[in-house]
């Protein structure tokens, strides 16, 4: 049976979706870092985790980088100088099917990452070289109007610490679960968001 493709999304398929892409497309590599996408957003997850978070913000962790597979931007559309908006992307998809506090999470990461260089003077000189570049294509660091602005986000401390793991999720040499672990997990957060919703 073939996998759900984006037309016919609903609750009942989206956990098998997302695990498509990762069985499909996750062993791509991951923006010039030692790590491939599946890796990273797993690793990301797996922090997230072992540091209690909650399963909505596990999850936020873990699909934080889904939209580099959900939007029309070519493969290499950060390597030709152009920022995919990946984020974007991702948080529109899943907006339907997950609560605010994981698909924030999703649309901030970037801004995220402005956010703190902007905020935290050791911030920057954490940043891989590739994570670096696509800082410059993303804007650089926020001025004062936009720190001012991105702090009354209302998950401000779920996106600035999902950006975190973000950051340190590049370790080749980390073994993590599987996506098959977090399935579960993901599926009780749709549930939830769509009993709120009901």
């Amino acid at each position: 049976m073939s996998a759900p493709d984006m037309a016919t999304l609903d609750a009942s398929n989206i956990v098998e979706f997302i695990g498509d892409i990762f069985t499909r497309r996750g062993a791509e590599s991951y923006l010039g870092e030692q790590v491939t996408m599946s890796q990273h957003m797993l690793q990301a997850a797996h922090l997230a985790e072992t540091a209690g978070a909650s399963e909505t913000v596990i999850t936020a962790a873990l699909l934080h980088d889904i939209g580099h597979y959900t939007n029309e931007f070519p493969d290499n559309a950060l390597a030709q100088g152009t920022d995919n908006l990946h984020e974007e992307a991702g948080a529109r998809v899943l907006a339907p099917f997950f609560p605010s506090a994981v698909t924030d999470c999703i649309l901030h990461h970037v801004a995220a990452k402005r956010y703190l260089c902007a905020t935290d003077p050791g911030y920057f000189g954490r940043l891989s070289p590739a994570s670096v570049h696509t800082l410059n294509l993303q804007g650089g660091p926020m001025d004062a109007d936009e720190v001012a602005n991105f702090a009354c986000e209302p998950n401000l401390e779920a996106i600035v610490q999902v950006r975190i793991w973000d950051d340190q999720g590049k370790d080749p040499a980390v073994t993590t679960p599987d996506f098959n672990h977090y399935a579960p997990m993901i599926s009780r957060v749709v549930a939830a968001h769509q009993k709120d919703q009901s």
